[in-house]
């Protein structure tokens, strides 16, 4: 174990994507699992499927289910979207340029994946 004068190595990308998950999803209230749980199961293969935007979109169709889902894409420190809330998410994404839509792209991938990952392990009693 590292003791207090050992510097900290700093978190490689992926383990920043996994804490951010894992303290989002654990932060979801019990009442919201279930909503929470289609949505971010849903998200990955939509933006496979439909585009970044398309798949935003439907989150945003889900209402008051959605947001926190968005919120948490929102502060997840994607290039490009460091800015972003939940409430103006969408707007955002539809205004990056055309490579910086490419990488937010990947990178949010990513980052429903890791969300996925932290609700199917942390809402196990569902």
């Amino acid at each position: 174990m590292a003791n207090a004068d050992t510097p900290q190595k700093p978190l490689l990308r992926d383990q920043r994507r996994a804490l951010h998950a894992y303290e989002s999803v654990g932060a979801v209230p019990k009442e919201h699992w279930k909503d929470y749980t289609i949505a971010v199961n849903d998200l990955g293969a939509n933006i496979l499927r439909s585009g970044l935007c398309a798949a935003i979109a439907a989150v945003q169709r889900l209402g008051n289910r959605g947001d926190v889902l968005l919120g948490h894409l929102a502060s997840a420190g994607v290039p490009g979207l460091e800015n972003a809330s939940a409430r103006d998410f969408a707007a955002h994404v539809r205004k990056l340029d055309a490579d910086a839509y490419v990488m937010a792209t990947r990178e949010l991938l990513r980052v429903a994946a890791w969300l996925k990952r932290a609700a199917q392990a942390t809402f196990e009693e569902m």
